[in-house]
């Protein structure tokens, strides 16, 4: 039984949405439902994973649009920190947004390196 070549990119789009939906609800959250953070740097590496992830999964989902899902990805963050200033419960951050473009930057270039030992190694 073979799968079809469409099923694993159906699977990695389903993937970057799932995730992009699970960001913006943990985003958010009102902080008492989030775990307690111990430094303030861990919000930053937090953004920069999932962002990272999401840029990972976007790139993947999406090959031919890598400056696509990189702007969208970095307008996202933004909407969400808009999102953030209008609840009573979080507020939005500049430096948040910044973390969330270091991850969107790290995770294109862990993919582009990927893709250029892929093509290294099909060479010879």
């Amino acid at each position: 039984m073979h799968s079809s070549p469409a099923l694993p990119l159906l699977l990695t789009k389903s993937a970057f949405w799932l995730c992009a939906v699970a960001v913006a609800v943990l985003s958010l959250l009102p902080m008492a439902y989030l775990p307690p953070q111990s430094f303030d740097i861990w919000d930053k590496s937090q953004h920069a994973g999932g962002f990272a992830m999401l840029a990972l999964l976007g790139h993947v989902a999406y090959p031919k649009n890598l400056w696509r899902v990189c702007l969208g990805l970095l307008t996202y963050g933004a909407m969400i920190e808009l999102a953030q200033t209008a609840t009573e419960w979080r507020h939005g951050d500049e430096l948040d947004l910044l973390a969330d473009g270091v991850g969107v930057a790290l995770g294109t270039a862990v993919l582009t390196v990927i893709r250029e030992i892929r093509m290294a190694l099909s060479r010879q």
